[in-house]
């Protein structure tokens, strides 16, 4: 159905616009929705589309817990112009996967090997393979996708740009709460405690961002710095802190204006990630 209603607005010249999420929408996904009626203006149709995809979470993570409320979600879609909600099942998008017989995956081999990457094995290439899918049934002219996730955007970019998908792909500003906390549908599962010290992530990268406007420093002492930092949060289990190049990912040992710094952090069970350029 989703194939054949982007094959007859295409046919008529209707620009898509859409917004892969996977619900439990926030501020920052609705601030992505009203980029695409942007990109497409009046005349185009934007789609959102809402599904939990299973190959993205590895054995021990929450899928099972994810949150979801589709009645919400389809309310606030339509509130931020949403044309259409796309709300794909398992059996559809990987048919014979419950009993073994699916076996076709997309992996992108360069950019998801550190970071993200290097944390869940596995979690790129359940991105890459479920996006791969998505643009096939959605069929957008322009796909957005939010800086919060910023290697994934960067996967996403190369892996069009490789296999030659015709779709546009924008990235948009990271959506932060008042105190700096970068908006995430994980949020609901941090307590009072936590979610206090939770802000700790935007409060690295602010003094990232100062220390480098100062001068040039070694990644090295930079990363240990931040790893000190961060024991004025004990709640907080930091996984890595990783300066790259922006266009590449590739770990660099100097950090400048214009690198960039990624973090990621657990709270009890609930896993944050942050990103900014210096």
């Amino acid at each position: 159905m989703m194939q054949r209603q982007a094959r007859q607005w295409r046919g008529a010249g209707i620009p898509i616009g859409f917004v892969p999420t996977m619900g439990y929408l926030h501020a920052g996904h609705l601030s992505l929705v009203r980029e695409a009626r942007r990109q497409v203006g009046r005349e185009g149709r934007v789609v959102v589309s809402i599904y939990v995809n299973p190959t993205q979470f590895g054995p021990a993570e929450d899928l099972a817990k994810y949150p979801r409320d589709l009645p919400r979600d389809l309310k606030l879609c339509r509130a931020a112009g949403a044309d259409m909600v796309f709300t794909p099942a398992d059996a559809a998008m990987y048919p014979g996967r419950a009993e073994g017989r699916y076996s076709t995956y997309v992996v992108e081999e360069t950019l998801g090997q550190g970071m993200e990457g290097a944390s869940r094995p596995a979690h790129f290439r359940g991105v890459t393979t479920v996006v791969a899918k998505l643009f096939n049934l959605v069929l957008p002219d322009v796909a957005v996708f939010g800086q919060k996730d910023y290697q994934q955007a960067a996967i996403i970019r190369r892996m069009v740009a490789d296999l030659n998908f015709p779709v546009k792909i924008v990235v948009s500003p990271t959506q932060r709460e008042a105190d700096g906390l970068a908006m995430s549908s994980r949020n609901k599962f941090l307590d009072a405690e936590q979610r206090a010290q939770a802000v700790i992530l935007f409060h690295a990268l602010q003094a990232a961002k100062a220390a480098v406007a100062a001068k040039p420093m070694s990644a090295a002492r930079l990363k240990q710095d931040l790893r000190e930092f961060f024991t004025a949060a004990p709640l907080a289990r930091l996984d890595y802190v990783e300066f790259f190049d922006p266009e590449t990912l590739a770990p660099v040992r100097r950090v400048v204006r214009g690198t960039h710094l990624a973090l990621a952090a657990a709270f009890g069970r609930t896993r944050l990630l942050d990103n900014a350029r210096l």
